[in-house]
């Protein structure tokens, strides 16, 4: 933490300790010196609420937690760099912390790295450790099962965007992907979107009995416009990740509505690069662990087993 923000966590703390003060007492100087029978007017289910001081008890407690406060930030100020009378502060324990789980871990870590992916899946133990970094920084997108979700991979079955291989999947991770699938909306027109659609949903054996018309006319609008990515069979092309449109593995959904919608206005999706925020080794073991989902490397590990 900057300066600048410790400065501005300080002075935000102790303005709400000295606001918090001056309510405290000047509710307290303005009460009653001695008990009364007078009420306050509040009546709730027959219960009268009387017109008396705050307990000197309760007082002292409320006075208590600020001489505690006041000790205790002296102490520990946990307000970024500012240091209190022990020399601790938060910024030197995520430290310490982080540096402590360096010196436990970073080993193992570069021994598993070292390993490669298709040797390391039969490692319980970092396929383990993979997971539970999965789950920690890419469950949120792609669920804790990895499943994944609207508008994000399946990473469990065996349709790859950019390839299934351990080196495919760790180059992925690393160095993160930018899906482009451009408008075409405004260049084929509202017919073609519409011809193209039921053309390649028809591809998929999502449609049947499709007007001959219509599937000559949108498989014109595939040669023109489509097929340079998705190939003239649309299988697809890894190499620029576009996806297979002739399987029933779907993105963004495969309704007549959803891939006009698609075509129409295109698709952008991000994967983030984690090579900076993981670093090269549990990139690794996560890539161990996205490599092991799938149900072909599933089997070989049993059939090694």
């Amino acid at each position: 933490m900057s300066s600048f923000w410790s400065g501005w966590v300080v002075i935000l703390t102790l303005a709400c300790l000295a606001f918090v003060s001056y309510v405290l007492f000047t509710t307290w100087r303005q009460q009653r010196s001695e008990t009364t029978n007078e009420t306050t007017g509040h009546v709730y289910d027959g219960i009268e609420e009387l017109d008396n001081p705050m307990p000197k008890w309760w007082l002292a407690l409320f006075i208590a937690t600020f001489i505690f406060t006041a000790f205790y930030l002296w102490l520990y100020p946990g307000l970024g760099n500012w240091k209190g009378f022990l020399g601790w502060t938060s910024t030197g324990e995520l430290t310490r912390h982080q540096e402590k789980h360096n010196r436990r871990y970073q080993p193992l870590f570069a021994q598993y790295a070292n390993t490669p992916i298709e040797e390391l899946v039969n490692n319980p133990k970092a396929v383990k450790m993979g997971e539970r970094i999965f789950l920690n920084n890419c469950a949120l997108c792609h669920g804790s099962d990895a499943a994944g979700a609207f508008g994000f991979p399946n990473l469990t079955d065996d349709d790859w965007l950019y390839g299934g291989t351990a080196d495919a999947i760790n180059t992925t991770i690393m160095e993160g992907r930018n899906g482009q699938m451009p408008a075409w909306g405004a260049v084929i027109g509202e017919k073609g979107v519409r011809d193209v659609a039921t053309f390649i949903r028809a591809q998929a054996g999502l449609v049947d009995n499709v007007d001959p018309a219509t599937a000559e006319a949108g498989q014109k609008v595939y040669d023109t416009t489509c097929a340079v990515c998705h190939n003239a069979d649309g299988k697809g092309n890894q190499l620029l990740g576009a996806p297979d449109l002739t399987d029933d593995t779907w993105l963004y959904g495969s309704s007549q509505a959803q891939v006009e919608y698609t075509i129409r206005n295109g698709r952008n999706g991000v994967m983030p690069a984690w090579k900076d925020i993981l670093g090269k080794e549990k990139v690794h073991l996560v890539s161990t662990y996205v490599y092991s989902l799938n149900e072909d490397n599933k089997e070989k590990k049993e059939e090694k087993n």
